[in-house]
């Protein structure tokens, strides 16, 4: 199919909107328009047409934007403009980016967003492989016996999470390694060995590294990060 003629979901992903199958719930919602008429699943977007979600209009040109930002607590990772606190609008950037995977709002710290819909797609689909280190802050001394039991696996959300690498910072402070993500996984496995979770920051996905960005501030991708990113 020419570039001038994409599937509307493949459109939708190339904006950075969301994901493919993201756009294909959108879709089926009737939350997206196509020349001012509500689309439906199959509809290509010619050249110059007229695209919005909830009555935004949406650039399809896929101009490839890579952003690391230090999310502040209380910012939730969505795109959704209906959520008042969506990172999106938080950000403002000129040009539409999506968020990469999710942090909970109560958490701070590194999130990837880009307007590249083929990434969003590869890195969601690899998610079970990629790590991904936190500080974590909580309420009782940290034992060996509590790393040892989150190092091998937890049992929560009927599952028993996947071994990881942990290790002691502080009395009441660790670092934990994970190549997994489940909803809310690091609060829900300090909270089934007896624990709360009082603070909890992002430092790194993959290769890439929250350093010195305070919360609420961004920086782009370096050519060295980007690259890795893509390949």
């Amino acid at each position: 199919m020419p570039e001038s003629e994409r599937r509307i979901n493949k459109y939708l992903a190339d904006s950075g909107y969301c994901s493919r199958r993201e756009a294909d719930r959108l879709i089926a919602e009737g939350r997206v328009t196509l020349d001012g008429r509500v689309a439906v699943l199959g509809d290509r977007v010619a050249r110059g047409a007229r695209v919005e979600v909830d009555g935004r209009p949406l650039d399809g040109a896929g101009e490839k934007v890579y952003i690391l930002l230090n999310k502040p607590r209380g910012i939730v990772c969505t795109a959704d403009p209906r959520e008042p606190a969506n990172v999106v609008d938080y950000l403002g950037y000129p040009v539409r980016v999506y968020p990469v995977g999710r942090l909970d709002k109560d958490s701070e710290g590194l999130l990837l967003l880009t307007s590249d819909g083929d990434i969003v797609n590869r890195v969601l689909r690899a998610a079970e492989g990629h790590e991904k280190e936190y500080e974590v802050a909580v309420d009782r001394p940290v034992t060996a016996a509590f790393l040892e039991k989150m190092a091998a696996g937890v049992p929560i959300l009927d599952t028993v999470t996947l071994p990881c690498r942990v290790r002691r910072t502080g009395e009441r402070s660790f670092v934990i390694i994970l190549t997994q993500g489940l909803n809310r996984q690091i609060r829900r496995m300090c909270e089934a060995l007896g624990y709360n979770v009082t603070s909890l920051r992002r430092t790194r996905i993959m290769h890439m590294r929250l350093g010195g960005l305070k919360p609420g501030e961004w920086r782009e991708l370096t050519a060295e990060e980007r690259e890795k990113l893509v390949r």
